[in-house]
């Protein structure tokens, strides 16, 4: 929000520098991002007055000699503007000025006449109309004729001057106007508020047609209008077009600018309808009908629906209430007569409407953040009075008032002095505290007991709603927050540091993860049903029990997940359609899990680590190994087991995980259906080679070993012997391998390196070559004791499983 600092000063005597103020600004919580010097770019243009006007003959400049006062009272300066002429005041920028954009004036001959700089226009200063009147005119500026020669040129058109612009919070809406950051001015400073003038006259005339209903007050909780008649639409004073020059908009016209200083000085954005273009005399303040539509000032058209809140003339919508006026209801020059409004909407509501449409304007900023009711009093008496200070209308007796009965007061608040030092954690004397509430305009009766105080807020501070905690933010930051000294909290306690064995435990995962060359992913929380869907997830499936996002900013983010599988996927399908051909990505995040729907309290959030790897030259053993590596690392080892039912993994390659007999999590090819419902780059290899992955993580902790225990290195080698073995097609590699391990204790490790396939083996069978390392316990092996390992472990396969040696 943008804050002259000319405009401050007529609320407020401010008696320090732009700069000082900014300091004290900062110093009790208001963001100033930055302080801008409307003369800053200027340098040395000062007054300038034209004693001697020549024309040069055979050009269309002119020579002049111009007195500038201490700068030389006999400067030669060539010009070609139009309008010059002798007896002129006007802007000279002299050598080595310098002007807005960077241009620097530097003394040269002109035409082969030397010129010892420029007379310049309000353009070239960056001027216009509003904010200095005759700078758009074609030529120099044409400055008054008592203005001292040599004066810098800021102080004469309005230059000298800076704007705060000021980063207003959420929970201060009452700041968002020039009134109230003037108010904490006044406060910081500790110097008196003068407020605008609101008051104003009413004639006798009241129109008997005009009526105002509100049908929706749970959005519309005050709604106030006023009958203006004998409108006179003409230019605005100098002072009001200047001062809405300052804050970035440009003068309309009397009526319309009212309303938008309003908007800017009060804080409450203001509408007004031309009542000559209404087809009937009743207002109603109503949510839209489904596919009802306007068109709005800015000659938009938007349909609507009943989440949206419009303003009618008995039926058809002439205002998007707390967005734009409809383009219907416009102030035009033949405007004779006109309906003031100023209202309270939901903020919610209409920050749904701003968003919903795309529709975002300064009025839906300022309810977006919220409009006390007291601020909608102020303004519309604020408007009504500038009515009849520009003698542009007569403020006649129709009025209305259409309160859902909102209280008229402020809150009130029962709070002791000690829980508010106790909140700080530092003692603020009693009379400093009561002085700085009583600078924010707070009113406090202070309690026999010397310590209670009964406290009621201004009407404006929606945000003070939980009494101490709000009052100590209140008087420490006009204390000052340099006054507080660190201390522990009561529960706190000094340690030494470091991670938690969880942390330690996530960390060496990542790591683990990393070393096979994944990378990590961080996804947003939030996805759709259709994700859902994409991975044919079934309608009862226990992932579809999710929670839905009340407000969601996206359509493609209106439930919190359930699974990581389909954050994952959309990234690999992005990469992939921005040419990434292969990747490995993980991610370790909660998915969340309600306790029951609707929510009564905060659902369950579960740890899961998410993986997928995708290129023409990844595989189903490739990533299996890379979590094999991962179960080593943390001391145990994952067995798989085929996968049929994971709705979006290929159910011919696919497995389950597990750790110590539990299930801890699936992985598999993306199946086929889902991966020809991607949206993906056609004719590529990578497409095909999709792998996604989910492990529990809290499951597989509890897993996991208390702590890694010691192994001492064997002592003697390791023995391996190479099998291959004949096994129904059916049969997984993993079993096999399990029931090799129950055969023989000494057997370490097991790899399997082919499967061959033949008519020879027969049909229905294949042969699978393993390598086994069998370890030695207390002594050396010899090939009679492996001979007596092996055969113990074909007898095992032969009797569980029907395998035989090839």
């Amino acid at each position: 929000m943008k804050v002259p600092f000319s405009w401050l000063k007529q609320y407020v005597d401010i008696d320090v520098s732009a700069q000082e103020l900014e300091t004290k600004l900062f110093d009790c919580g208001f963001e100033v991002e930055e302080l801008i010097d409307l003369g800053a770019e200027i340098s040395k243009v000062v007054v300038g007055v034209v004693t001697e006007c020549v024309p040069q003959e055979g050009t269309h400049l002119h020579i002049c000699k111009v007195d500038c006062g201490d700068y030389g009272h006999d400067i030669q300066i060539s010009t070609g503007a139009s309008n010059v002429y002798a007896g002129m005041h006007t802007p000279a920028a002299l050598d080595g000025s310098t002007l807005p954009g960077g241009i620097k004036i530097k003394a040269k001959p002109l035409m082969g006449i030397e010129s010892n700089g420029m007379l310049c226009s309000g353009e070239e200063l960056g001027l216009n109309e509003d904010l200095y009147p005759g700078a758009e005119v074609y030529g120099l500026l044409d400055l008054p004729k008592d203005t001292v020669p040599g004066t810098p040129i800021q102080q004469v058109v309005g230059l000298d001057d800076y704007i705060f612009d000021i980063s207003i919070t959420a929970n201060r809406a009452d700041c968002q106007s020039v009134l109230g950051i003037a108010r904490e001015v006044a406060a910081v400073l500790n110097k008196p508020l003068k407020m605008p003038a609101t008051d104003y006259t009413v004639s006798d005339y009241k129109d008997p047609r005009l009526s105002i209903t509100v049908e929706a007050p749970d959005l519309c909780p005050r709604y106030l209008g006023h009958y203006v008649r004998n409108i006179t639409t003409g230019e605005s004073p100098r002072w009001m077009r200047r001062q809405l020059a300052l804050c970035g908009l440009r003068s309309i016209s009397n009526v319309v600018d009212i309303t938008n200083y309003v908007m800017l000085e009060i804080g409450q954005p203001m509408h007004a309808f031309d009542m000559d273009t209404l087809e009937s005399c009743q207002i109603i303040v109503r949510r839209a009908k489904d596919g009802e539509k306007i068109t709005t000032l800015d000659s938009k058209e938007f349909t609507l629906t009943p989440q949206n809140l419009v303003i009618c003339d008995g039926e058809k919508p002439v205002a998007l209430a707390g967005v734009m006026g409809g383009l219907n209801s416009e102030i035009k020059p033949e405007t004779t007569q006109l309906l003031f409004e100023s209202a309270k909407f939901a903020r919610d509501n209409i920050r749904k409407t701003a968003r919903g449409l795309g529709q975002n304007t300064d009025a839906s900023a300022h309810y977006e953040k919220g409009i006390s009711e007291y601020t909608t009093e102020l303004g519309m008496a604020r408007a009504l009075h500038l009515i009849q200070e520009l003698g542009c209308g007569e403020v006649t007796a129709t009025e209305f008032d259409c309160s859902a009965g909102a209280p008229r007061k402020g809150k009130h608040f029962t709070a002791r002095i000690s829980a508010i030092n106790a909140i700080l954690g530092i003692t603020v004397p009693t009379e400093e505290i009561l002085a700085i509430l009583k600078k924010l305009s707070f009113e406090v009766t202070m309690e026999a007991d010397g310590d209670t105080m009964q406290v009621v807020a201004p009407r404006y501070r929606e945000d003070i709603e939980i009494g101490e905690p709000d009052l100590a933010e209140e008087v420490i930051r006009e204390y000052g927050y340099d006054h507080i000294t660190p201390t522990f909290l009561k529960a706190a306690q000094v340690t030494t540091g470091g991670l938690t064995a969880d942390q330690h435990r996530r960390d060496k995962l990542k790591s683990a993860m990393c070393a096979q060359g994944f990378y990590e992913a961080m996804t947003l929380a939030f996805y759709a049903d259709a994700d859902l869907d994409a991975l044919h997830i079934a309608p009862d499936a226990p992932e579809r029990n999710v929670i839905r996002i009340v407000n969601p900013i996206s359509s493609n983010l209106t439930i919190m997940r359930s699974l990581l599988a389909p954050s994952l996927l959309n990234v690999a399908v992005t990469n992939l359609k921005k040419g990434n051909a292969a990747g490995r990505l993980f991610e370790l995040s909660n998915i969340y899990v309600p306790k029951q729907l609707p929510l009564t309290e905060l659902p369950e959030e579960r740890l899961h680590l998410g993986f997928v790897a995708f290129g023409e030259h990844e595989d189903f053993f490739a990533v299996k190994g890379a979590l094999e590596d991962l179960a080593a690392s943390f001391g145990v080892t994952f067995e798989v087991e085929r996968a049929e039912d994971v709705p979006y993994l290929h159910p011919g390659i696919a497995a389950y995980i597990l750790c110590n007999g539990v299930r801890v999590g699936s992985f598999g090819k993306l199946a086929n259906d889902v991966q020809a419902g991607l949206d993906l780059p056609r004719d590529s290899r990578a497409n095909q080679k999709i792998f996604l992955g989910e492990i529990d993580y809290e499951t597989l902790v509890a897993q996991l070993p208390a702590g890694l225990r010691y192994h001492p290195l064997p002592e003697f080698d390791t023995v391996a012997r190479d099998l291959a073995l004949v096994a129904d097609e059916e049969t997984p590699c993993g079993t096999i391998i399990a029931e090799m391990k129950r055969a023989c204790k000494q057997l370490a490790d097991v790899e399997l390196f082919d499967i061959y396939r033949s008519e020879a083996i027969g049909a229905g069978k294949k042969s699978m070559a393993f390598t086994l390392h069998f370890a030695p316990e207390n002594k050396a092996l010899e090939a009679a004791d492996v001979d007596r390992f092996v055969k113990k472990i074909l007898g095992n396969l032969k009797f569980k499983l029907g395998i035989e040696i090839r």
